[in-house]
């Protein structure tokens, strides 16, 4: 499986966790000295998500511009 699918395959299933996350918020909390923070989490999906998108944005061929003269 080539790198760029591997990238859209992982963006795709943290946005759907995102979707879930979001679709039925929970409130923090702590248990036994474990803090579970779904605001923290939420963040971290994100970034997961944006680094997708730089990495994608990475291996997408960029156009240039040039104009030759004689």
């Amino acid at each position: 499986m080539p790198d760029e699918d591997v990238l859209q395959l992982i963006r795709s299933q943290t946005l759907a966790i995102i979707q879930q996350v979001t679709a039925q918020p929970k409130p923090s909390y702590e248990l036994d000295g474990q803090r579970v923070s779904w605001s923290e989490y939420l963040g971290r999906l994100t970034a997961v998500v944006e680094w997708c998108d730089t990495q994608l944005a990475r291996k997408t061929p960029c156009e240039r511009r040039s104009r030759g003269t004689t």
